[in-house]
């Protein structure tokens, strides 16, 4: 076919638009990573195997139809004329057809205008099942063996050969559409099933004995009929492949398959928009909460790291308890905390603790501390979900451990977040099925959109607050645009409030999320007993003891509730303040190893008497003083578990009480995360890069020029006449061009080591530095002299030389 047109990808990139190769970088951004020096480079980068791959990722079923239908035409006929763009894609609507043909040529996988080109590496990625058709007739019997092929010679009536003339007589039968037609019109009912089956796609089946050889008359089953006539080929001892050919006949008047122009209709629930957020905003308290609750328990009493890394079953189970929730529920909060850099492993035995950010996080407003943590979650390249399942030894993996690492989760989760976006506010999904049959037409190649999988991302973003009722939150669509949430989360979340209200039966209910110094207050005095939209929490003795360990006098408790709560103080929380403040610290615990003193022998004597303290091994060395080889500590531990309410005092017998020590981990450097997907360059960074392109192939065209022609006065120095510059002779050249304002080709290398072609107009050279207007740069830049490898005089003339592309493959 004769065409006037580009010879070749490059050639056609060149001609593009500057708007069109923005748009190319926009839509494969890891083309841009790094700039490519000029569109050369571009075009190399676009063929990219791995590149083709993730480009043909975004591509939606119907636009991969039609890429298809196109590598199918091209493979037997070559480039595909504008005119017979319908034939090779039957039955697309011309609209259709224009709009996912400017996406393929958006994404550089196919090229010209007329006739129309689809890249080798885009036919390639393809393979070997493209449009889930079967390889080509002449490929599938060329591989197969003479013993393989004589019976189907024998069937079709083909005299017997060795290959590859045999391959090559049969292939040159299943060519003709009318023979492949005849051959189907032989088959029975049970063939044409199998053959049905497999015409749909994928191509391929599993049979034994596969390669043994089976004449026509000798044929005990369906499969060994159609291998007999051809219709089949067995490609390995197990499988068998049907040709193309035949696929194609089977299809008819549809031999793309049905062409989806569009997904399902998604199947949806309607709900109050407001609804919608004030859920969500209920999961925001109660995800915080959790995470608090989470890493005090583990500030208090750290678990240790697995060797392998990790949480261990048990730890897992005991953190489920602690929450009062299941263990996949625990696995996400624990994955949340570690990726929003809250919770990391640090002492000499490492232990999971609390890091040093998690002080500053706390600090921050509710609505800045769920934005970090739904940040975080947004960008993990975790799998909480994988917590639990076994690998193929049946070990099952661990929370926080590398096994549920995934570099994917992060685009699934957009994804899927993505479908609910593009539903109007208020609306939700019936089921994660319906949403992962919709990423299974945007994205057919893509993995990550199971419904298990996005079943979990969806029971995530829910238990996060990043959706409500099924249906995206306000402030959630603004985390997935990258926007800044915060200011519409607070206006959802109820007001902090400053009271509360202490119950008779010593339950103290907080009507709204607390301030923070009052949360801290209440969490040092009283347990949680519910959460929701309304906390309640419990006094009981042990949290009143736990509040005067911790340095807190009983007036301070007193004048706590009388100006905290809207509601009388009941007697029974004043006795039973004041019941325990009476004995605490009646007991006093030193060391001696340790010594346990108390001005009331009864109790001391009742302390010696208890069965819950004999691991002590207690002694009584006088009426009121009991000695203990034991820590300090651990005395003070046992007793306070028996019931009592020691302290402990110094040597000089002033009592010791300060609030739990909080232990954190170091704050670590953060380490580069794996991106799943390359960051989109905005605008301007398009803007530069292009030009940048555009300028690079003008060097190239200089440099072409320069040394493709010859000496001639008053015009360019050859590069190959000044193979060896000096330092005299560059400074010379430099100064020539400076004097007469003529412009120099330079090689030059910068100082990370990479080698450049610029076009320069030399304006001065001073302290070895060269000042002078870079036509790449389209600035004034100054280069160093010792880093200059190559000079040329360019001539006044600034003419170009045509450029000499070549055809793709």
């Amino acid at each position: 076919m004769t065409s006037t047109g580009p010879r070749s990808l490059t050639d056609w990139l060149r001609s593009r638009a500057d708007e069109e190769l923005a748009e190319l970088l926009r839509a494969r951004p890891d083309l841009a990573i790094p700039a490519p020096g000029d569109v050369g480079t571009l075009a190399n980068r676009a063929g990219i195997p791995f590149s083709v791959r993730r480009a043909l990722e975004e591509l939606d079923a119907f636009t991969l139809t039609v890429l298809s239908g196109l590598a199918l035409a091209a493979d037997r006929t070559g480039p595909v004329a504008r005119a017979e763009l319908a034939a090779a894609v039957p039955g697309a609507p011309p609209a259709a057809l224009k709009a996912a043909l400017a996406r393929l040529h958006n994404l550089a996988l196919t090229w010209g205008d007329d006739p129309i080109h689809v890249t080798g590496p885009a036919r390639d990625a393809l393979a070997p099942y493209p449009a889930g058709l079967g390889r080509p007739a002449r490929a599938l019997f060329s591989a197969a063996t003479r013993s393989q092929l004589a019976p189907v010679l024998a069937a079709l009536g083909l005299a017997d050969a060795h290959q590859p003339a045999a391959g090559a007589a049969l292939a040159e039968v299943f060519a003709d559409p009318g023979r492949v037609g005849a051959l189907l019109a032989r088959c029975g009912e049970p063939e044409r099933a199998v053959l049905g089956q497999l015409a749909a796609g994928p191509p391929v089946g599993t049979v034994r004995d596969a390669l043994r050889p089976v004449s026509a008359a000798g044929a005990d089953s369906p499969v060994r009929w159609l291998l007999a006539h051809g219709l089949l080929v067995a490609i390995d001892a197990n499988t068998v492949e049907l040709p193309q050919e035949v696929g194609l006949a089977i299809r008819g008047a549809a031999p793309l398959g049905s062409l989806r122009l569009q997904p399902e209709p998604l199947p949806t629930t309607k709900a109050d928009a407001r609804g919608t957020d004030a859920a969500g905003a209920g999961q925001v308290l109660t995800v915080l909460r959790q995470l608090e609750d989470l890493l005090d328990g583990f500030a208090a009493d750290p678990p240790a790291e697995l060797r392998s890394g990790g949480l261990g079953v048990r730890e897992l189970r005991r953190t489920a308890k602690a929450l009062d929730t299941d263990e996949p529920t625990a696995a996400i909060y624990l994955e949340l905390a570690r990726s929003a850099e809250l919770l990391d492993t640090g002492g000499p035995e490492p232990v999971w603790l609390p890091t040093q950010r998690y002080d500053d996080w706390q600090a921050l407003p509710v609505a800045q501390r769920w934005a970090r943590v739904a940040r975080a979650w947004l960008a993990m390249t975790r799998q909480p979900a994988l917590v639990g399942r076994r690998d193929d030894r049946g070990k099952a993996f661990a929370p926080l451990s590398i096994e549920v690492e995934r570099t994917s989760a992060p685009g699934t989760r957009r994804r899927v977040l993505g479908v609910l976006a593009d539903l109007p506010a208020g609306t939700g999904v019936r089921s994660a099925e319906d949403v992962a049959a919709r990423l299974a037409w945007l994205a057919p190649r893509r993995g990550g959109q199971q419904p298990d999988v996005v079943a979990a991302v969806l029971a995530e973003a829910e238990l996060i607050g990043v959706t409500g009722r099924g249906a995206l939150t306000s402030y959630g669509r603004l985390l997935l645009a990258g926007e800044d949430p915060t200011v519409k989360l607070a206006d959802r979340l109820p007001e902090p409030v400053d009271h509360v209200l202490v119950q008779a039966d010593l339950t103290v209910i907080a009507p709204g999320p607390l301030e923070p110094e009052l949360a801290r207050e209440m969490a040092a005095v009283a347990d949680v007993e519910s959460a929701g939209g309304a906390t309640v929490y419990r006094v009981t003795e042990a949290t009143v003891r736990r509040a005067l360990d911790s340095g807190r006098a009983a007036t301070e408790l007193h004048e706590l509730f009388r100006l905290r709560s809207r509601t009388p103080i009941p007697q029974a929380l004043t006795y039973l303040i004041d019941d325990v403040a009476r004995r605490h610290g009646a007991l006093r615990v030193g060391t001696a190893s340790a010594y346990l003193r108390c001005d009331d022998a009864a109790l001391v004597a009742q302390v010696l008497a208890d069965r819950q303290v004999e691991g002590l091994r207690l002694r009584r060395i006088a009426p009121t003083v009991l000695v203990s080889k034991a820590a300090v500590n651990r005395v003070l531990d046992v007793l306070r578990q028996a019931g009592y309410a020691p302290v402990a005092e110094s040597p000089e017998g002033a009592v010791l009480l300060s609030r739990p020590e909080a232990r954190r981990a170091s704050a670590r450097i953060s380490t580069t995360r794996v991106m799943a997907e390359p960051p989109v360059p905005n605008r301007e960074q398009l803007v530069e890069v292009v030009r940048a392109m555009r300028a690079g192939d003008k060097s190239l065209r200089e440099a072409r020029r320069v040394n493709s022609a010859g000496p001639r006065e008053g015009g360019a120095a050859n590069l190959a006449d000044i193979p060896n510059l000096t330092t005299a002779a560059t400074l010379g050249l430099l100064r020539e061009a400076a004097r007469e304002g003529r412009r120099v080709w330079l090689g030059y290398v910068n100082a990370q080591g990479a080698a450049s072609q610029r076009i320069v107009e030399p304006s001065s050279i001073s302290g070895g530095y060269l000042h002078g207007y870079d036509h790449q740069r389209e600035e004034l830049r100054t280069f160093a002299l010792h880093r200059i490898t190559a000079v040329a005089l360019l001539g006044e003339d600034g003419g170009h030389l045509p450029d000499a592309g070549t055809a793709d493959a």
